[in-house]
């Protein structure tokens, strides 16, 4: 199989978020899980009808900088303010930066956070996947979600495209780890040719009646884990929901071009990368289909100087970033999916205020940005 991105990189450290509102991320407006149990309850004693939500969460690894992208400081000295300039969006009073001009046309969609702060100084990502800085085998949010998703369906609980180290479920068991899709050819998913859905049914029913076996002498470990796994994995080559979800050449040929050329690359230092742009349409396509948590990482944003000066290394980025978000956001609310699945654009800390000797920005976790969309937040 092959990778979704091509292998990994590396960052100046050689491999990285506050308390969000210290009440954490990914509860709904700032609610403890209890609320939204809670909520969830009297809902379902009144009848109402709610939809699942899902998040899909798009970590620019290596820091982006703010103070270029979002947090524009014109009137600062040339050492602070860069070279770019800023520029209106369709909302009054919110300006962002020149090099994205389609965002700027659906700020009215979106939210920028700025003056994030961060508790780590280095790369490894922890405070986006978990909330926190680094613990021993803190799970991540995905995992959380995963254990206390109330919704049973084929569809994994928590996907992700580009799996980090820091995507782990800790102490919440390993049968919440991140389903990790390894490339976006859906073949592997398909059933062996000799192999009908009466046979696998009777296989599944052997495997249940071994594991009923070993669990009465094994109730500790991991074995939990991979039970749970057997069972995803059969569900997912049994079901052509599963197998849809993954395909994005069920997509028309206008919404894949929406999102662009997933062929695209850019330069960082001397080495061209990937940027898949059918990425964010794997990740809408798996939220609509019901996946709750979905992740990914996207771009090389580490730019200390050198060759990789700060301006010059944006520059290659921006483009692509603000087609692929706009292409997002916009497919999101043309499918009238604004109100259950939200969009979340951050990294793990912002840059420096003032440029360097060696023409770049620095770490900098005193300050960084999110920015929402969805989610049926209000913009």
């Amino acid at each position: 199989m092959i990778d979704l991105l091509g292998s990994c990189r590396t960052f100046c450290d050689g491999v990285s978020r506050r308390r969000f509102l210290k009440v954490g991320a990914w509860t709904a407006g700032g609610l403890a899980l209890p609320d939204v149990l809670r909520l969830r309850a009297e809902a379902k004693r009144s009848g109402a009808q709610t939809k699942p939500k899902s998040v899909i969460v798009i970590c620019l690894q290596g820091g982006p900088s703010h103070i270029d992208l979002f947090d524009m400081k014109p009137n600062a000295p040339s050492e602070f303010r860069g070279e770019y300039d800023p520029m209106p969006t369709n909302v009054p009073g919110i300006d962002i930066c020149d090099q994205m001009p389609l965002q700027a046309g659906i700020m009215d969609k979106m939210t920028i956070v700025r003056g994030v702060r961060f508790i780590e100084n280095n790369h490894d990502l922890s405070e986006v996947y978990t909330g926190l800085p680094r613990v021993a085998a803190r799970p991540a949010f995905g995992s959380i979600v995963s254990r206390f998703s109330p919704h049973q369906t084929e569809m994994p609980r928590y996907v992700a495209l580009n799996k980090h180290f820091y995507e782990r479920p800790g102490y919440v068991g390993a049968a919440h780890r991140p389903f990790w899709p390894r490339g976006f050819g859906v073949e592997n998913l398909e059933l062996a040719q000799d192999l009908t859905l009466d046979r696998l049914d009777d296989r599944k029913n052997l495997l249940r009646t071994l594991d009923q076996v070993r669990r009465r002498f094994d109730r500790i470990g991991d074995l939990g884990g991979h039970d749970a796994f057997t069972e995803q994995a059969l569900n997912i080559i049994s079901s052509t929901r599963v197998r849809d979800a993954f395909d994005i050449s069920l997509e028309s040929e206008q919404t894949r071009r929406l999102y662009g050329d997933p062929r695209a690359t850019f330069v960082y230092g001397n080495s061209p990368e990937r940027w898949d742009s059918h990425t964010f349409l794997m990740a809408r396509r798996l939220a609509e289909a019901g996946v709750p948590i979905v992740t990914m990482t996207m771009g090389s944003w580490d730019h200390h100087g050198g060759s990789i000066a700060i301006f010059p290394g944006v520059r290659r980025l921006l483009p692509l970033l603000d087609r692929s978000v706009y292409a997002l956001i916009t497919d999101i609310y043309q499918r009238g999916m604004e109100d259950e699945i939200a969009v979340m654009v951050w990294g793990e800390f912002g840059r420096t205020p003032r440029i360097n000797r060696n023409a770049g920005r620095d770490h900098w976790p005193q300050a960084g940005f999110v920015l929402f969309s969805g989610g049926g937040f209000q913009t």
